[in-house]
C-alpha cells in the first residue's frame, strides 16, 4: 500500500535479553532473521523477535521514546562470516566461566559468578554475579582482561535473574517460566498466597531462586474477582444457637466455612447463595434457628430426576 514500515525492531539475545532498535529504511526484517546490531563498542548478533506493527504496539506498551538518542542501529542481516564469529564466541562462555569462578576464588572474593554472554563480535565480555556483599573486583576485571583480550562488564544480578540464567524444572514439572517465556519480573507477595487460600509453607511457595513463585501472580486478578461476590469475611452470621465466625472461603464450589464462636464445633460449609439469605434475613433482625440447617452436606445421594426439594440439589456436591 505503499506505506513505510515501522523503522523499529526487538531484537532478542541470549537468555531472552530484548531490546529495540533503530532498522534502516532500505532493510526488510521479520521474525527469525539474524541481524548485526550496534554494540559498545563494535557490533552484536541477535534474532529479530518483532517487528512492524508488533514491534510498535510493544514500544508502546513498555513506554520506549522512539526520539531518545539511546536507541541503537540495526547494521545488516548478519554475513555468514558474522555467524561463524559469534559462534565461535558463544563456544566461549562456558569456558570463559569456569575460568572466572576459579580465579574468584584464588582471590578470595565473596561472589558468584552465574553466567557469560559475549557480544557477537567477541571484543566485549558480560560477566553475571550476585553477591550478597559490595565486591571490590577491579583486580580480577584485570585478570580476566589480561586472559581473555576482551573488554570487561561486570554486571550484578539478583536471585530471581540468576534462576532464570541457570534453568531447572519447577515443582509443576515443566521448565521454569523465568528461563522460557517471562521477560519481566513482577513482584510477589505473601498477600496473593493470602488470597488465594494457600499455607503460608515456604517450602511449598518458594521457587529454585528462594523467592516467591512468579505463578502466585497469575491466577490472583482472578481471585480478587470471584471474592467480590463473597461476604465481608469479618461479617457474623447470627443465629439462634449463637454467632457464627468466617473460618475460609472456596471460590471454585462457592462454599463459605463458618465455625460457632463461643463453643467448640466442627467447621462448616455453606453455599455462598444460602450464606447471602441468611446476611439479608440478620439484617431484617431474623435470626434462623442453626447453620446446620445450611450447610454442604458432602455424601449425601440425590436422584436428580425424582428430588422433590430443590434444596437437596443445593447441597450435593
Amino acid at each position: 500500500d505503499g506505506a513505510k514500515p515501522f523503522p523499529y525492531a526487538e531484537i532478542r539475545f541470549k537468555n531472552s535479553r530484548l531490546e529495540f532498535f533503530h532498522v534502516p529504511d532500505d532493510l526488510f526484517l521479520k521474525t527469525g532473521d539474524i541481524v548485526a546490531v550496534e554494540g559498545s563498542p563494535g557490533h552484536d548478533i541477535g534474532l529479530v523477535s518483532l517487528s512492524g506493527e508488533a514491534a510498535k504496539l510493544q514500544m508502546k506498551k513498555k513506554k520506549v521514546d522512539q526520539q531518545s538518542e539511546g536507541i541503537k542501529k540495526v547494521y545488516r542481516k548478519a554475513r555468514v562470516s558474522d555467524i561463524e564469529k559469534w559462534v565461535s564466541a558463544v563456544d566461549r562462555e562456558d569456558e570463559t566461566k569456569f575460568k572466572t569462578r576459579e580465579e574468584a576464588r584464588k582471590l578470595d572474593l565473596h561472589m558468584k559468578i552465574n553466567d557469560i554472554e559475549y557480544q557477537g563480535d567477541s571484543t566485549k565480555a558480560t560477566f553475571y554475579y550476585t553477591a550478597e556483599e559490595r565486591v571490590d573486583f577491579r583486580e580480577l576485571i584485570k585478570v580476566l582482561a589480561e586472559n581473555f583480550k576482551v573488554l570487561i562488564e561486570m554486571r550484578q544480578i539478583g536471585v530471581r535473574q540468576e534462576a532464570s540464567r541457570l534453568g531447572g524444572i519447577g515443582s509443576c514439572g515443566r521448565e521454569l517460566c523465568c528461563s522460557t517465556w517471562m521477560t519481566k519480573f513482577k513482584s510477589v507477595s505473601t498477600s496473593s498466597a493470602r488470597l488465594q487460600q494457600l499455607s503460608l509453607n515456604p517450602q511449598k511457595l518458594a521457587g529454585q531462586c528462594g523467592k516467591l513463585k512468579c505463578c502466585l501472580n497469575y491466577e490472583n486478578a482472578m481471585y480478587e474477582d470471584a471474592l467480590k461476590d463473597f461476604p465481608n469475611p469479618k461479617l457474623i452470621l447470627k443465629t439462634k444457637k449463637g454467632d457464627a465466625i468466617h473460618h475460609k472461603n472456596d471460590v471454585f464450589k462457592k462454599l463459605v466455612w463458618y465455625t460457632y464462636a463461643e463453643e467448640r464445633s466442627d467447621i462448616m460449609a455453606i453455599p455462598l447463595d444460602k450464606v447471602m439469605k441468611i446476611i439479608k434475613k440478620n439484617e431484617k433482625g431474623i435470626l434462623p434457628e442453626k447453620l446446620e440447617d445450611f450447610a454442604f452436606v458432602k455424601d449425601k445421594k440425590v436422584d436428580f430426576e425424582n428430588a422433590a426439594d430443590q434444596d437437596d440439589l443445593n447441597r450435593f456436591d
